[in-house]
């Protein structure tokens, strides 16, 4: 068993589970359909490849919130590309600079043949909506023999410089971990983000699993912590009466 880690770093992200018709909203972390399809593409499978999708929607997924952003809204507006009739006005919402480190765990062989595809993809990838492009690689690390908790837990902080630095107070931070329930795990919560079909004409998803836990690792920005030198006030009366 091994786990994949992603970086997703970028000026805005969107990944919607839930989104319908002129309101597009967007979870606080990303969802398991939007990685399985990002790391499609990278290998230029096919939306409607149902069979080839199977093995990348059976991994066991994760996420790490590193910095967690801050929602906006933006209304857009578009015409019909034959009549030039107006379309209705579109709501959509989107993370500002948010990082999260994203994990998936399954065999060693394909997940590989996913990170070699990442470093080389056959279609850019793009934080859940074709217009939030990723700022930095996507591709982090390949762990062996590792699970997708301590994966998550021995990434270094992946957050922006200035985000560490105004935490620098905090050796150690603590991170939330959105992670689908393994055996034995009690579910705090639901995702409809398991990918069943990508195809256009029926795409479905089903109901996942998640557990949310924490994990702490260390802030490279920390200010070092100062010796306070001893200092008793009553020393020099001491010398004084000796």
């Amino acid at each position: 068993m091994s786990v994949l880690t992603l970086r997703l770093a970028g000026p805005l992200q969107a990944w919607g589970a839930t989104a319908r018709f002129t309101r597009r909203t967007t979870e606080s972390a990303p969802t398991k359909s939007g990685i399985i399809g990002l790391l499609a593409a990278a290998q230029g499978i096919d939306r409607s490849d149902d069979a080839t999708l199977a093995p990348l929607s059976a991994l066991r997924f994760g996420v790490r919130i590193d910095q967690p952003g801050t929602r906006v809204r933006d209304f857009q507006t578009a015409h019909h590309r034959l009549t030039g009739k107006s379309m209705p006005l579109s709501e959509r919402f989107y993370l500002s600079d948010a990082v999260f480190v994203a994990a998936l765990e399954g065999d060693n062989g394909l997940l590989g043949e996913l990170h070699a595809a990442l470093q080389a993809p056959v279609y850019p990838p793009y934080l859940g909506r074709r217009s939030c492009p990723p700022s930095r690689p996507v591709e982090l690390n390949l762990h062996d023999d590792a699970v997708l908790h301590q994966a998550l837990l021995d990434e270094p902080w992946q957050a922006a410089t200035w985000y560490q630095k105004a935490r620098r107070k905090e050796p150690v931070v603590s991170l939330a971990v959105l992670c689908e329930a393994g055996p034995g795990e009690h579910e705090t919560d639901l995702w409809r983000d398991q990918p069943v079909s990508f195809t256009a004409e029926h795409r479905r998803h089903d109901l996942r699993t998640v557990v949310t836990t924490t994990v702490e690792v260390p802030n490279p920005q920390a200010t070092p912590t100062r010796a306070v030198p001893a200092h008793d006030p009553f020393a020099a009366l001491e010398e004084e009466s000796a």
